[in-house]
């Protein structure tokens, strides 16, 4: 059956992930912000969770939301597709449902298949072999820009006892 995240206020950080995965988002109007705001508090965007943004998002409204932690307003949220709509109470919400004739969608009892053939990209990545084998991807990942960084800083060290001023 089709599914709606009925966001009435803030939506942060795992709060935006789980809106996410619904069929269609409202976003708070007036007031609320939608936001993906790990890298303001310095949380790595995990492979599970950047899949489920990067198969929503064109990959200019991605970068926008992963890489700079913008606060959206509900318009500007629909704008990004973020959320497919605003709603500003329960009623907007179930006219939304109304004017798309949801409540029909699963009747005919295809639905699902259809909703599992249009995410499986994401599916794939989601279940358990694709999830292990992309932590195992972002733990070496990890571990080889700690190398980097640890070979930086020795060069560094070495270079500038080496290169010390005369003066």
């Amino acid at each position: 059956m089709p599914t709606v995240a009925l966001l009435n206020g803030h939506t942060f950080a795992g709060g935006l992930m789980l809106a996410q995965a619904h069929d269609y988002r409202l976003a708070p109007d007036p007031k609320g912000f939608l936001c993906l705001n790990e890298v303001l508090f310095g949380a790595p965007l995990k492979p599970p969770m950047a899949a489920i943004f990067r198969h929503r998002l064109a990959p200019q409204a991605y970068r926008t939301v992963a890489l700079e932690g913008r606060r959206f307003t509900g318009q500007q949220a629909v704008e990004y597709g973020l959320a497919d709509a605003t709603a500003a109470s329960l009623d907007d919400a179930l006219r939304f449902i109304a004017e798309r004739q949801l409540t029909d969608k699963a009747k005919a009892g295809v639905y699902g298949v259809i909703k599992t053939e249009l995410h499986k990209d994401l599916l794939k990545e989601l279940r358990k072999e694709g999830v292990d084998r992309e932590e195992a991807r972002f733990n070496e990942d990890q571990r080889l820009e700690g190398e980097r960084k640890e070979f930086g800083k020795v060069w560094f060290e070495q270079w500038n006892k080496e290169n010390k001023s005369k003066l």
